[in-house]
């Protein structure tokens, strides 16, 4: 197994059930969608993610041979280039929040669509459109079940992916045609995450801060109170460096119900007592890929992703219950296939807003035709420049309908 630690996560992003978690299983070996919700229902409904290889082999035919496996045909090792993190985010319409929240880990990302269906489909152009929200520049879209179609059909299908992206800012994105299934020119697009995926200039001279995307209880059902273990908290760090040892602070931090039922999030601090990369042992962690951070925190309160929107890191802002959004809607509803105009945001409407990878609901109290300010039922750690989706009901149902800039 590499040792060398994952420098840039890659989205996974596109319509349900166009192959996305088969994708990553092609590329990493593994199957993401791990929770038995999830394979009962075959969709991804949490952020999966896992650790993949991009390397050569020099001196075989062809003369650069692209590959995820560290050893090539012949036998020879294959030269990492590097590791990268995949986040496979969900597909399903109900689920554009857990997808947003993901689209703030992304650097680059892959946008996957299915030749056995027209193009764009509603997800295809929501999940293209949070793409742009939160700013990811470099798109590689792969054109998938090419297996399952006619050679005619694939071409038309092609053509409907240029049409579509060329009437957004990915206009230039390369589209690659793949089986995901049965790996067929998997090597093609992995020489192109090669050749136009760049980690981004990381910043390690400033405090860390780190998104919480997943949080575990890793005990097994049975363990002996002596050897539990603390809880773990997974994401990616924005900036800055977090090492074992450290003192970290968890903001807005857990739920606690006083006396007389009022609410309020109390932070955390806690102990870094170990740090993983996928299988990969690390002393520090660094913006990147995805990590997983062992804390002495009681394991029930990390369980079943509770902590989920959370920020750690050494100081770490305090969070808010009120946000003023420099904002802009759609023109329509992003998501729904009547496309439906986007009426203007009303006071007292209640919003879901998507802050980093923090979903809260709110209420709105200020509103022009710029700024709307909104008193939030949950608090959020806000950091300069955050990106805010919005969401608002639509025929029963969360759709995307804005973004804009949290103000600081």
């Amino acid at each position: 197994m590499s040792t060398v630690i994952p420098d840039m996560s890659i989205g996974v992003v596109g319509h349900v059930d166009h192959g996305k978690t088969t994708l990553v299983q092609a590329l990493t070996g593994v199957w993401t969608a791990r929770h038995s919700e999830e394979l009962r229902r075959s969709m991804t409904i949490k952020l999966g993610y896992a650790d993949g290889n991009i390397a050569v082999c020099e001196g075989v035919e062809p003369p650069e041979a692209y590959t995820t496996e560290l050893v090539c045909k012949d036998g020879s090792p294959a030269k990492l280039i590097r590791r990268v993190s995949y986040v496979d985010a969900p597909g399903h319409e109900i689920l554009m929040a857990t997808m947003l929240s993901g689209a703030a880990l992304m650097d680059a990302a892959l946008l996957v669509i299915a030749a056995n269906e027209p193009c764009p489909q509603p997800q295809t152009r929501e999940h293209l459109t949070a793409l742009e929200i939160i700013g990811v520049k470099n798109v590689i879209v792969v054109q998938n079940k090419i297996d399952v179609v006619s050679k005619e059909r694939a071409k038309e299908n092609y053509k409907e992916i240029i049409d579509f992206i060329s009437q957004t800012s990915y206009a230039d994105a390369p589209v690659i045609p793949v089986s995901a299934l049965h790996k067929a020119n998997i090597d093609a697009l992995v020489m192109a995450m090669a050749k136009l995926f760049k980690p981004p200039p990381r910043d390690l001279s400033k405090p860390a801060l780190m998104y919480v995307v997943r949080s575990f209880d890793v005990n097994k059902p049975g363990t002996k109170p002596k050897d539990l273990v603390g809880g773990v908290l997974g994401g990616a760090l924005l900036r800055g460096e977090l090492r074992v040892g450290d003192e970290v602070e968890i903001k807005p931090g857990i739920r606690v119900e006083r006396p007389g039922g009022k609410v309020e999030y109390v932070p955390l601090v806690t102990k870094i007592v170990s740090i993983r990369y996928g299988n990969i042992e690390s002393k520090v962690a660094r913006p990147g890929g995805l990590v997983a951070i062992g804390t002495t925190l009681d394991p029930s309160i990390t369980k079943a992703d509770a902590m989920i929107g959370n920020v750690v890191g050494h100081n770490v802002p305090d969070p808010v219950d009120t946000l003023e959004i420099e904002y802009r809607l759609f023109e329509r509803v992003v998501g729904t296939r009547e496309q439906e105009r986007v009426e203007p945001l009303r006071m007292r409407e209640l919003l879901m807003l998507t802050v980093g990878t923090a979903v809260t609901l709110g209420v709105v109290t200020k509103v022009t035709s710029d700024i709307v300010e909104v008193v939030l039922r949950r608090p959020v750690v806000v950091l300069p420049g955050s990106k805010v989706a919005i969401s608002r009901q639509v025929r029963g149902r969360w759709r995307l309908v804005g973004w804009g800039v949290a103000k600081v």
